[in-house]
């Protein structure tokens, strides 16, 4: 723990993107998006809605069908066809085992482009097609199916695990939890504290891989340039994840829509500090 640095808002300030008059929906960052599945169709919703409320130009949903008409229902500006992207978002709400062949063809499709790309939960079993940079954002229990750990073992350690699973996979790691904790192979270690005991609840982590995937699209060609750049983003998303979290339950509990509505609100006040 003592050799993470604490990831603070006034930190998190400097890591968004805030458009300028010349910009437009292309410039501001597209964000591709194949989440969701038949039996999980919300993480899509939530993913989406995240990402566009924490504020890129365009999220492309390239995903199975009925994720997508949930997703277009509840955000009718979100495009399904395909086109140029800036930054992926993988695997949210979806099942290794019993992911389809077409979604399967999609996902390598994907990790193939080499752009910066978001790994979660359903797409953690192909980081050895990953041909750019990279971050996966497990929870202790996904974490530990990767690394070939027990999920006592993770959470006994939490801080050492993200080191060294970064390590092993060549990936940088952001590893959920009341503390999250951020690794990069290079040595970059992050550790952010935001988060109230009310957002241990479903749904959650994929609000947060839509608030980290709309950073990162924004940010990509500072993620191809700077190694540490991920981690710094990865970080700045969990702070933004929490602030929300705490606004949307003022103290209480919440519905993770409630923590995507307030996403816009927690970044306004950032950027004012």
């Amino acid at each position: 723990m003592s050799s993470f640095t604490p990831w603070t808002p006034d930190d998190a300030r400097e890591h968004i993107a805030v458009p300028s008059a010349a910009d437009d929906k292309y410039s501001r960052g597209v964000l591709g998006v194949i989440t969701g599945s038949t039996d999980y169709p919300g993480a899509a919703v939530l993913g989406v809605e995240a990402a566009l409320r924490t504020g890129v130009g365009m999220v492309r949903y390239l995903g199975a069908e009925r994720p997508a008409d949930f997703v277009l229902r509840r955000r009718p500006e979100t495009v399904t066809a395909p086109g140029r992207v800036q930054a992926w978002l993988l695997g949210s709400g979806m099942d290794a085992a019993t992911r389809d062949s077409a979604t399967v063809a999609r996902l390598h499709d994907a990790l193939a482009e080499g752009l910066p790309t978001v790994i979660d939960a359903g797409a953690l079993d192909l980081l050895d097609r990953v041909t750019g940079p990279a971050i996966i954002t497990p929870h202790f229990r996904e974490l530990a199916r990767v690394v070939g750990a027990t999920t006592e073992e993770i959470a006994a350690d939490p801080a050492g695990w993200a080191v060294r699973s970064a390590e092993k996979l060549g990936v940088t790691v952001l590893l959920k939890g009341h503390d999250s904790y951020v690794a990069n192979p290079d040595g970059t270690r992050l550790v952010a504290s935001s988060a109230p005991a009310w957002l241990a609840t479903a749904g959650a982590g994929d609000a947060l891989g839509g608030i980290l995937g709309a950073l990162v699209a924004t940010h990509a060609d500072a993620v191809e340039a700077d190694g540490a750049m991920l981690a710094r983003l990865a970080a700045t998303a969990c702070v933004i994840h929490g602030l929300a979290a705490g606004r949307a339950g003022g103290g209480g509990p919440f519905t993770v829509l409630d923590l995507a509505e307030n996403v816009s609100a927690v970044i306004t006040g950032l950027l004012g500090r």
